[in-house]
């Protein structure tokens, strides 16, 4: 079943603006380690803010975003803490919770896609939000540091440009704290409030 695009977004509005941030408490499952390069970082947690404006809608909301090599946990909250909307990915199953219904899909990308509208690089975004680069990725631009600037994602649909507004230190690794994705119907601002390589506990 496939929710309506106006009744998904009138419901997250709807939701963000009767509940106006607290931090998703982080998993007590993984320590936080440090790494020389995001790259080293085969599991890692993000707790920044995305905001996404398209041709019909615009909004901005917290983000948390728990990435595993075969899992990844995404959420979007209002500022209370309230979860929103929840992407997850597990043994090439995605699962899409929102407005009190779940969905199911083997990719995750056609999934956001097919509920809710969205366009959003899923597959891209954990090297993007990391400062990797994939083999479709082309790099036009550098900052005066040697830290990526833009680069042009190649795509069927048509090509992500992607701005590397700002970079941070964060669990020993330099990584991105402001990125900009746009093409011609959406602009996406991801911020990285805090990103943490992590390795889980022994069981």
């Amino acid at each position: 079943m496939r929710l309506s695009v106006s009744a998904f977004h009138t419901s997250v509005i709807f939701t963000l603006l009767l509940l106006t941030g607290c931090t998703i408490t982080p998993s007590e499952q993984f320590n936080p380690i440090d790494v020389s390069q995001a790259s080293q970082a085969k599991s890692w947690e993000l707790q920044g803010k995305i905001a996404v404006k398209t041709a019909d809608d615009k909004f901005s909301t917290n983000l948390y975003w728990l990435h595993q090599p075969a899992e990844n946990d995404l959420r979007l909250t209002t500022v209370l803490g309230t979860t929103v909307l929840t992407l997850t990915t597990n043994q090439g199953m995605a699962t899409l919770d929102v407005d009190g219904k779940t969905y199911h899909d083997s990719n995750a990308q056609d999934l956001l896609t097919g509920i809710s509208g969205w366009s959003i690089p899923l597959d891209s975004l954990p090297l993007w939000i990391t400062g990797q680069t994939g083999s479709n990725d082309n790099i036009v631009s550098y900052h005066s540091d040697g830290t990526i600037k833009q680069l042009i994602s190649s795509d069927p649909q048509s090509d992500w440009h992607v701005t590397f507004m700002s970079w941070q230190q964060q669990s020993g690794a330099m990584v991105p704290k402001l990125l900009k994705i746009e093409r011609d119907d959406v602009q996406i601002k991801i911020q990285s409030n805090q990103w943490t390589a992590v390795q889980f506990k022994a069981q």
